[in-house]
């Protein structure tokens, strides 16, 4: 809870991924993929309740056994492919009432941070906005960015010139899909996450990865021994202290 708000957080996590089968309990340094989010959640200082939405049995489990609610399995209708991301969203807040604020923690972003999470929410509530989602900045910037024609020449994509220096480029940010926090009754009134006065949460590069392929894995595997060796080296230096 947070100034008198209280705050569900939803890990959203179907079992039909193709990309990457089984990618929501596939092992990370050691773990569940899903229990990263799971752990940096349950150690915020804001959530009220952690909850989970799936339609698969085996997520549901091992989510269980990490510490994670599961008080509903998800329709399937809402664990398509071309199933709106909202949609999971509205049904969780309908399933789980009587919270003010709706926290969305996806698990293929498994290195955000819990004070990435309290910071997220304590910007939004705050500053009284109706959403907050997190972003990166873009790693290429769309002046440099060109289609390919029908003939095979490059088309750019901003329809000017590409500038010649990245420094007098603007930044430009990207959604990391890491964190998403909406007001419960302004969820009610919309059909997406965004919105006109949606607040923008920049996260570091490092804490961005979202795992959508085999290529993401592979990448996540070698930052997550690095978080693992670093927190072995914590503990023997504190331990080396007493």
């Amino acid at each position: 809870m947070l100034n008198g708000k209280r705050i569900l957080a939803l890990i959203p996590a179907r079992g039909g991924s193709k990309g990457v089968p089984g990618k929501n309990i596939r092992p990370l340094g050691g773990r569940p993929l899903i229990a990263w989010t799971i752990d940096a959640a349950r150690r915020s200082r804001h959530i009220d309740r952690l909850v989970l939405s799936s339609d698969n049995a085996d997520i549901i489990k091992i989510a269980q056994e990490h510490g994670c609610d599961a008080p509903f399995v998800r329709p399937s209708d809402l664990s398509a492919d071309d199933t709106p991301g909202i949609a999971p969203v509205k049904h969780c807040a309908e399933m789980v009432p009587g919270y003010d604020y709706l926290v969305i923690l996806q698990p293929t972003s498994p290195f955000r941070s819990t004070d990435d999470i309290d910071q997220a929410i304590e910007t939004c509530i705050n500053q009284d906005a109706s959403s907050l989602v997190s972003v990166t900045k873009a790693s290429q910037h769309p002046s440099w960015m060109y289609r390919i024609t029908e003939n095979g020449t490059l088309s750019h994509v901003m329809n000017e010139a590409p500038h010649a220096r990245r420094q007098d480029l603007p930044s430009v940010y990207a959604l990391n899909g890491a964190i998403y926090v909406v007001k419960a009754d302004w969820l009610q009134t919309v059909d997406s996450l965004l919105g006109a006065d949606t607040l923008a949460f920049p996260m570091p590069k490092h804490r961005s990865i979202d795992i959508d392929t085999a290529l993401d894995f592979r990448i996540a595997e070698v930052i997550a021994q690095d978080i693992l060796s670093d927190q072995a080296d914590n503990i023997r230096a504190r331990e080396a202290a007493i």
